[in-house]
Parts: structure tokens; C-alpha cells; sequence
């Protein structure tokens, strides 16, 4: 940066659009939402094709549904990978302070349908914290396979439901992790 302004801006971007355009869509929201007028000459466009991002390698949150019965819960999360639909389901306690750790569950149990059958899954812990103005959903998870043991985490942030934040934040921590125990 220059002062206040950006001395460079890179868009990463799907094709479809000109790369002028985009350009101009780049200054439109600069001077919209930042009062800053940015110089065409120092947005550089690159367009990729998603594909060629590995973003079709990963599940995608389809559903998130609560069933309760008395004082119990059930909750169920649909994900879509590979033009598949994984349906997973965890059932507790019917208390606000264990929904999203049956929703991160319920995430694990759609997963491991299309995952190595020899790869165990655990939720660690999850947690909504306030970082700065935002609350982010994070989840760890425990991986054990071929006789090791990992733990990532993964994190999101919370919009309107937190349920699917919470799905995504298990989703995320599990992204590097999943083709490496993909079936074959």
C-alpha cells in the first residue's frame, strides 16, 4: 500500500467474464465501499477455470435438519460429493449446548460413507468464539488411520445458521484430509 491506497490488486476469477469488466467491477466496488478510486493499471486478472482449483473435490453442504423427540435430538446433514448424497445422523441430549457438536458428528457420519472404511472419526471439540466482530465456528477433529493419529481443525464463519457454519467448519479442518482417504 501506498499511504491509503492499494499499490496492487490481484483478482483471482472464474472465465465469463471480460477481463475488462472485471476490472471495472473492481474500481465500481472500491469507490462504492471504500470511497478510494483505484488505478486500472495495477489490477492484474487471472482467469481459472474452477475445475483446475480442486474445488470438485470436495463435499458440499446440502441440509441441515433437527428432529426432536422428548429429550432427545436427531440430527441429520445431507453433503453431495462426487453426484452422491451422504446422509449422516447423530442423535443426543435435546440441549442447545450439544446441538453443534451432534451437527459436527452428524457431518463425520455423512462422510465416512464414501471414506476408507479403516479411518476412525471423532469431534474433538467445537466451539462459536467472538473473534474481533464475528462469531467463527470451529470444530477438531480426530483422525486415526493406517495406525496414525491426526488432529486438524477447521473453522467458518457464522452467518445465519450456525449449524451450517459448523458443517463447513468440520468440512474445512477435513479438506486436505480427504483425498488421502478417499476409497478407491
Amino acid at each position: 500500500m501506498n499511504g491509503s491506497a492499494p499499490a496492487e490488486v490481484h483478482v483471482l476469477t472464474s472465465p465469463g467474464k471480460a477481463p475488462k469488466q472485471v476490472v471495472r467491477d473492481v474500481q465500481s466496488v472500491a469507490m462504492a465501499g471504500f470511497s478510494s478510486q483505484i488505478d486500472r493499471r495495477i489490477v492484474s486478472v487471472v482467469q481459472v477455470d474452477p475445475g483446475d482449483l480442486g474445488g470438485g473435490d470436495r463435499p458440499a453442504v446440502d441440509d441441515v435438519a433437527e428432529e426432536i423427540d422428548g429429550s432427545r435430538m436427531t440430527i441429520t446433514v445431507t453433503l453431495t460429493w462426487h453426484d452422491e448424497r451422504l446422509v449422516g445422523r447423530a442423535t443426543g441430549p435435546a440441549a442447545s449446548t450439544t446441538r453443534l457438536r451432534l451437527v459436527a458428528e452428524a457431518t463425520l457420519a455423512s462422510l465416512e460413507q464414501a471414506l476408507d472404511s479403516n479411518a476412525a472419526f471423532a469431534v474433538a471439540s467445537v466451539d462459536t468464539p467472538q473473534i474481533g466482530a464475528h462469531r467463527v465456528a470451529v470444530a477438531v477433529v480426530v483422525i486415526v488411520a493406517n495406525g496414525e493419529e491426526r488432529v486438524v481443525s477447521g473453522s467458518a464463519l457464522v452467518g445465519p445458521d450456525p449449524s451450517k457454519a459448523m458443517v463447513r467448519a468440520v468440512l474445512d479442518g477435513l479438506n486436505r484430509q480427504v483425498p488421502q482417504l478417499k476409497r478407491s
